[in-house]
């Protein structure tokens, strides 16, 4: 210890927290942690690292970054002491890191903490890593039991992250309590809303949590009726049944959706609005007149749709991958619940939701506003379908539910008194009551069956109903004697249960059945394992066990779960139990804790658990029933580490304290080589005896007791404030690993191996572009990294011994196995790392020794049934006018099925085009489009609140050829990052020919290009060239030699690794011509140039003859001529296609397509110039015009290219990663200036936060090419039929009213063909959407096979899309199907189409009436589906453009659309007639 001057100084002066002289401290060395303080305070005392050493402060002097200096209270220029601290005292337990508007992915922060291992943190200390792509913050630290400032992070350390910007579903139950009043005369509703979800945004607020919400009420509406006949028929298409036969339907109105609120206040206006309608439109919905309908009402909340709410979420959830959003992270859902924590449910779909909620590692927190019960909750009573008079009612505690009480502080004047039961109603409510008792009474026994009180033992009946089976190692006849209807809990013995039983799912081992499943269950293990299962006495651990010689009720065997003493009941451990324990601190007693459940005991005393005693030998538990369990049951002991040769037995083996519970040590790697504590100074707490492979039922960490304590008002469970504000991810450790015999007998072993070396030495032969390879360690890290993004974790805290041995599953000794060559030996031989992970019942094991790299798989042997559950439901989003029928389906993912190796390749060969990202490896995509940047009437409809909305003009000629010269520049410098050197003419230096910003104006002959001079274009090609114009009969080879002169020249890219010598661009060339040689029309300069490549004078960048000459952003080059003298410096092509196209983006660029038949049969299709598509040269709107193309509707595409191609990216631009990185584009084959241009970005060995710099450093630069980048969702419009669609949204039926269009016509077409009617009313609606800004967008299509009749537009500001409904005639559909599916055949990723033609009319019809949907009418068919872009965050919203994201604008560019469409103040009707004047004016004119 010694003193020093204390000064500080900013982080501009120094970015390292400490400044010290090492010679001013004797022993001092860098990377040392010392601890800082003043003596005469008692604050916490600061602990910093040196960093380096930093002499120059003065003598004795050292310097402390000022914030930190401020935060501890240490004070400038006094004395402070400097004590250099041993680490293992200083280390952190847990650490918790919050991190704002990013995304990070699983691989990063698993990164992030190997950085941190050996730092040392203090409260609110900032992080960067990635070079400050990732940015988080510490915001709370455990060390030994309890909160500390300041810790060095270790190897042990638990780090949690947690976001402040996540994805939160609040799902508010409107059960029938909604309209009760609680003790202090609120309604249930007020409590939720204005009390606690006032104080959760109060909280969001103050916390800066800035969450993407989505706010859903839901409820089940139940109809008293006994048969399907008693319902009219608009009302059975969405009625379910339950498992008594009682009709039903759920009804879900989402208030709010995914969006982002500084103030939340307004929301609870809303919700209360909301509110006072709910319940009437939800019973009253079917109501007609003169029409009589079931009685209709609201559940309670125990009977409510819960666990189905959790699932709509989950499937969002689930495809976090395919809609990746940067700017957040984590996953939550919450539901508000008036009732108190208890529901009745389906067995399976709980087995579904607890799967899908466990692997997706989704937070699921459940608030009720109810009042506590006494007994544990959340309880899930299994809805018994057992019709037996004795059949008992089974329950089961989800541990994967977090639990919160929401209470209000108001007091009451008279009394402290909180009723826990609510009154049974008042007899007039009964009939209304009557339906859900009658079958219920059926089951209660007889008067004379049950017993009276005067001869009745109770304790000892509970104490028999709740008595647990058997012990798991019992042998077959000991059960026989019991008269248990049971199997033998052996894991290796397989019998089929009783009969009465059987149909029981035997599917998870977390939920409970009948005890013929005891093979599958965990829960009636409970605490027994006595060795004397028939004395009762043993087999119970009960408070009170009194025993009674009285014959029991006869019961069926099943050991039931008492919710009212939860807390002697343990499970076995599974991974899934320990999934989420990692986020919890340890408490005083060393237990994980929750908080908002934590209890202040006084140390010694221990409820229940008398039979506790300090020392922990084995003596002292001989008779102690749970000792035994664990010699058995845990394989552990056997192959503990030998400490100086004899094994570490159970005094040395350290043991801590789990609030009544012991966790043996070596389960959480507390012990370091040495064997001494590494971070528990002292065993905690007094330990009990129960053992490492059991966790208690009830709670989420499974180590917390539930007491009855807990239930009592000041101790109540509270709410977990923190999960709400800023919900935990999924932490990237656990600590559970089956043991030996649980291996050998539950699992399948398959391993592989993968030598990196080997592999690249292969593909670096066949590439033609050298990529530096892998090398194995980066490859070994990058395999963990990958499952950790997939879901799953680092199981931490298991000794080598357990899995070396536990390998081979079928030889009792371990083999010498090539995995592990040294388990025999000293350790220090051979270098080996392993890793072993793992996700619900699947075991990874990955080691590396050598330059070979083991996969080792376990899984389970006899795996869950997949489920596929159905479900149908009405829903009522934002915008919408009705609840609309719609459906999902839930299932579960085999996460088995997962193909690792392949994955394991692809990382391996870097992405190599062999191993191309399938659609099963669930990898990371972000879809964006681009489209024009100003448009003048978006500005106009922003800045005059009267104006309409459709007044977008048709864009002319110069706008198209703006468009076009700017997605040629971002192509050029952006995407592909090549430059062509900027030669200047020496004639007029102000005008350079060919320069890299060029921004010709596309294919315009050069006179028109003189006389539209625009401002920007000072670097187009001149007329004013010197040297004379090659004359239209020149021949190929002078044309060639012309392109090659230096300053006359084409201009040529600069030469690269995969391009060739003189490589051009061909859209260029086509320019160059146009402005060099004579009459040479656009037409004509394509034709040369595919003149030029049968002559082979020129030939496409790649080497590849085969292709034709296409004009857009493709590299060609000239080949060198016999007659040239020395080619000598000639770069020759790569010969390789598929590597180029692996490199470069190539993109045909075509002028708009239009839907009228050219009048002369010109190649024009091609010509860039091309007018716009919406009228003709006269000005008629196309639906009027005569020379309708038939297949305009049909084929997007008209020529041989694929739809889509794809091309490695480099994502790192920066070097900020600390790994290599890298990720695809998928882009579309052809531009057009008229449409959006979709491109995909996707990745899976790259870091989320780099992939956003790059996207956004694109969407900048994409601004100076007048073109704005925006991200579009997966599934745009989000109809039900699409596999991947998220439940709760859809879009948005804008009917056309075309009766005022009629005027005493059948038809609206009458007097065309009638075979062009349906192209007419497409091209009419086309004309609509276009007035309102609309493009095209050729979107791949999600719903079914491409090109039938989907036809998707997107607004210029990118903010919404509209579909057109098309009906496609038969004949038609064939042919068009055909040729849109054969480019996509040529793409090289396979295509999938899930669904059957379209099915967009079906769904259509069902909006198209309102109500009615028996008047249903097959003429009102027209219409539009308008839906939300929602991928449009704060983060898109450029100041410069608001529109992009704006809320007000959106919503009135939908309201103007919908007016329009009504003919509201005629203008549907205005429109249709200017439409008209200008086709008779056109054909006046043709007459004359």
């Amino acid at each position: 210890m010694k003193a020093f001057k204390l000064i500080v100084h900013q982080n501009s002066f120094s970015p390292v927290d400490l400044i010290i002289s090492l010679k001013d401290y004797s022993g001092l060395k860098e990377k040392d942690i010392v601890e800082i303080y003043h003596p005469e305070n008692d604050y916490p005392r600061l602990l910093l690292q040196v960093i380096k050493d930093a002499p120059g402060r003065g003598r004795d002097t050292i310097s402390v970054e000022q914030s930190i200096a401020t935060t501890f209270q240490l004070r400038t220029f006094a004395d402070v002491y400097v004590n250099i601290v041993n680490v293992p005292d200083v280390a952190l337990d847990s650490v918790e890191l919050t991190f704002k508007d990013q995304y990070m992915g699983r691989s990063e922060m698993w990164r992030l903490k190997n950085h941190l291992v050996s730092t040392c943190v203090y409260l609110n200390k900032k992080i960067e890593y990635c070079g400050g792509a990732i940015r988080c913050q510490v915001y709370e630290m455990w060390s030994q039991g309890d909160r500390v400032a300041c810790g060095v992070i270790t190897e042990d350390t638990k780090i949690v992250f947690r976001s402040s910007t996540s994805m939160v579903y609040l799902f508010i139950q409107m059960s029938s309590e909604m309209w009760d009043f609680d003790i202090h005369g609120d309604l249930y509703f007020e409590k939720a809303v204005n009390g606690f979800l006032a104080e959760l945004f109060t909280k969001w607020k103050k916390n800066g949590s800035n969450h993407e919400v989505t706010i859903v009420l839901f409820s089940r509406t139940f109809y008293k009726a006994k048969s399907l006949e008693e319902f009219p028929q608009h009302m059975k298409e969405c009625l379910q049944k339950d498992y008594r036969g009682r009709f039903y339907e759920d009804f879900y109105r989402v208030a709010v959706q995914n969006e982002r609120y500084e103030d939340w206040s307004n929301v609870l206006l809303q919700l209360r609005r909301l509110f006072t309608d709910y319940q009437k439109i939800v019973l009253q919905y079917h109501e007609r007149p003169n029409m009589e309908i079931p009685t209709a009402i609201n559940s309670t909340a125990a009977q409510g749709n819960f666990l189905e709410v959790l699932n709509m979420s989950l499937n969002v959830f689930e495809k976090h991958y395919l809609d990746r959003c940067f700017d957040r992270t984590g996953q939550l859902s919450v539901v508000i619940t008036p009732g108190v924590g208890v529901f009745e449910v389906d067995r399976e779909l709980t087995n579904v939701t607890k799967q899908r909620i466990i692997d997706n590692g989704v937070g699921s927190d459940l608030v009720c506003v109810g009042e506590q019960p006494l007994h544990a909750v959340p309880l899930l009573k299994f809805h018994n379908k057992d019709n037996n008079l004795n059949s008992i009612d089974d329950y089961s505690m989800p541990h994967w539910i977090n639990l919160s009480f929401y209470s209000t502080n108001k007091k009451v004047a008279y009394s402290n008194f909180i009723p826990r039961i609510k009154l049974p109603p008042r007899k007039s409510q009964e009939p209304l009551k009557k339906m859900y008792e009658d079958e219920r009474k059926s089951k209660l026994l007889k008067e004379d069956e049950y017993m009276h009180n005067s001869i009745f033992d109770y304790d000892a009946y509970d104490a028999q109903v709740f008595q647990l089976p058997p012990a798991h190692s019992t042998c077959v006849q000991r059960v026989a004697r019991t008269k248990k209807t049971s199997v033998a809990g052996l894991e290796g013995l397989r019998r089929s249960p009783p009969a009465s039983i059987a149909h029981r799912k035997m599917s998870d081992p977390d939920i409970h059945h009948s005890l013929g499943d005891i093979l599958s269950t965990g829960i009636k293990r409970c605490d027994s394992g006595c060795d004397t299962p028939d004395s009762p006495t043993g087999a119970r651990l009960s408070p009170r066990s009194s025993i009674s010689t009285h014959k029991p009720v006869i019961r069926t065997g099943r050991a039931l779960i008492n919710p009212f003493d939860p807390s002697h009941v343990t499970v076995k451990l599974t991974s899934n139990r320990r999934r989420w324990t990692h986020i919890f601190p340890k408490g005083p007693t060393g237990v994980l804790i929750q908080q908002h459940h934590y209890q202040a005991r006084p140390a010694g005393e221990h409820p229940s658990r008398t039979e506790n005693h300090r020392n922990n030998t084995r003596e002292s538990h001989r008779e102690s029933h749970r000792e035994s369990h664990r010699e058995r049951r845990e394989s552990h002991r056997e192959n503990l580490p030998k400490e100086n040769g004899s094994p570490m037995i159970n005094n040395n083996h350290p043991i801590y304290q789990v609030d009544g519970n012991i966790i043996s040590q070596s389960r959480k790697r507390m012990i370091s080589a040495s064997g001494a504590l590494n971070i528990l100074g002292t065993v905690l707490g007094p330990p009990s005896t129960n053992n490492a492979s059991l966790a208690l039922l009830w709670g989420a960490t499974g180590e917390q007791e539930w007491t009855p304590a807990l239930t009592t008002a000041n101790r109540a469970i509270g709410v977990d404030w923190k999960s709400l504000t800023i919900p935990a991810c999924l932490p990237i450790t656990t600590d559970y690993f089956p043991d030996k015999r649980s291996l050998q007998n539950d699992y399948l072993v398959s391993d592989y191996n993968l030598l990196p070396d080997d592999v690249n030495a292969d593909f670096a032969q066949n590439r033609a572009i050298y990529k530096e390879p892998l090398t194995t360690m980066e490859v070994f890290k990058e395999l963990v990294s990958q499952r950790l993004a997939q879901g799953f974790q680092l199981i931490v805290g298991v000794s080598d011994s357990d899995v070396i041995e536990a390998h081979c599953p079928s030889t009792p000794a371990p083999p010498p196995s090539k995995v592990a060559p040294q388990h025999s030996k000293p350790v220090n031989q051979a270098p080996t790392k392993r890793f072993l992970l793992s996700i619900g019942r699947i075991f990874h094991k990955l080691t590396l020794v050598g330059s070979t790299i083991t996969v080792t798989r376990y899984r389970p042997r006899h795996p869950y049934p997949p489920f596929n559950i159905h479900y149908r439901y009405r829903f009522h989003a934002p915008n919408h006018d009705t609840y609309e029928v719609s459906w999902v389906s839930f299932t579960t993912e085999k996460l088995e099925n997962y193909n690792w190796n392949y994955m394991d390749h692809y990382i391996c060969t870097r992405g190599d085009t062999d191993f191309a990202l399938v659609e099963a490896l669930k990898y990371w995509r972000f879809r964006t489009l681009l489209l024009p940047l100003h448009n003048p009437a978006t500005k106009q409809i922003l800045e005059d609140e009267s104006t309409h909305c459709d007044i977008y003009p048709t864009p002319t000629r110069q706008d198209l050829d703006q468009l076009t010269d700017g997605f040629l520049k971002m192509t050029e410098s952006y995407f592909n990052k090549v430059k062509r050197p900027n030669k200047q003419r020496q004639v007029s230096p102000t005008k350079s020919l060919n320069t890299s910003h060029s921004n010709k104006a596309a294919a315009k002959t050069v006179l028109e290009r003189t006389q539209s001079q625009t401002g920007e274009s000072d670097d187009t090609y001149d007329d004013s060239v010197v040297e004379p114009k090659l004359k239209s009969t020149a021949s190929l080879a002078d044309i060639v030699e012309r392109m090659r002169h230096p300053q006359l020249g084409v201009g040529f890219l600069q030469q690269t690794v995969s391009l060739p010598s003189h490589a051009f661009v061909s859209i260029y060339a086509i320019h160059w011509l146009q402005a060099n040689v004579e009459g040479v029309t656009y037409e004509k300069a394509a034709q040369i140039m595919e003149k030029m490549l049968q002559e082979k004078m020129i030939c496409h960048a790649s080497g590849d003859t085969t292709k034709r000459f296409v004009v857009g952003y493709y590299m060609y080059h000239i080949l060198p001529q016999k007659t040239d003298k020395d080619p000598t410096d000639y770069v020759r092509p790569l010969g390789d296609l598929q590597s180029f196209e692996n490199e470069w983006m190539e993109v045909e660029v075509l002028g708009p397509r239009s839907p009228l038949v050219p009048h002369e049969a010109s190649s024009g299709a091609l010509d860039i110039s091309g007018c716009s598509p919406q009228t003709d040269l006269t000005g008629v709107p196309a639906f009027l015009c005569d020379n309708i193309d038939p297949d305009y509707m049909h084929c997007d595409n008209d020529n041989d290219m694929p739809l889509y191609k794809n091309t490695h990216l480099d994502i790192d631009v920066n070097n900020k990663s600390d790994r290599i990185e890298w990720g695809h584009a998928r882009y579309q084959a052809t531009f057009r200036p008229d449409q959006a241009y979709e491109m995909c970005i996707q990745w899976a060995v790259a870091s989320g936060n780099i992939v956003a710099e790059l996207i956004f450093g694109w969407a900048r630069k994409a601004q100076n090419c007048r073109l704005q980048m925006v991200p579009i969702p997966a599934d745009p419009l989000a109809l039900p039929f699409t596999l991947k669609s998220d439940p709760l949204r859809g879009p948005i039926y804008v009917p056309l009213n075309e009766e005022p269009l009629l005027r005493n016509k059948n038809a609206l077409f009458e007097g065309f063909p009638e075979d062009t009617w349906l192209e007419r009313l497409f091209l009419f609606q086309e004309a609509i959407v276009g007035r309102f800004g609309f493009i095209k967008c050729t979107v791949e299509s999600t719903s079914h096979a491409a090109g039938v009749g989907d036809h998707l537009y997107v607004h210029v500001t990118g903010n919404m899309f509209i579909l057109i409904i098309t009906t496609v005639k038969s004949e038609q559909k064939a042919r068009g199907t055909r040729r849109a599916n054969k480019p996509l055949n040529a793409s090289r990723y396979p295509v999938h189409f899930e669904a059957a033609p379209s099915p967009h009319e079906a769904y259509i019809t069902r909006h198209v009436s309102g109500k009615n949907k028996d008047d249903y009418d097959n003429s009102r068919r027209m219409g539009f589906l308008w839906s939300w872009n929602h991928m449009i965050s704060k983060k898109w919203k450029w100041s410069q453009y608001p529109a992009t994201g704006d809320e007000a604008f959106q919503t009135r560019m939908l309201r103007d659309f919908k007016h329009f469409c009504a003919n509201q103040e005629q203008r549907l009707s205005q429109f249709w007639d200017q439409c008209w004047e200008l086709q008779e004016k056109a054909h006046g004119i043709d007459l004359e």
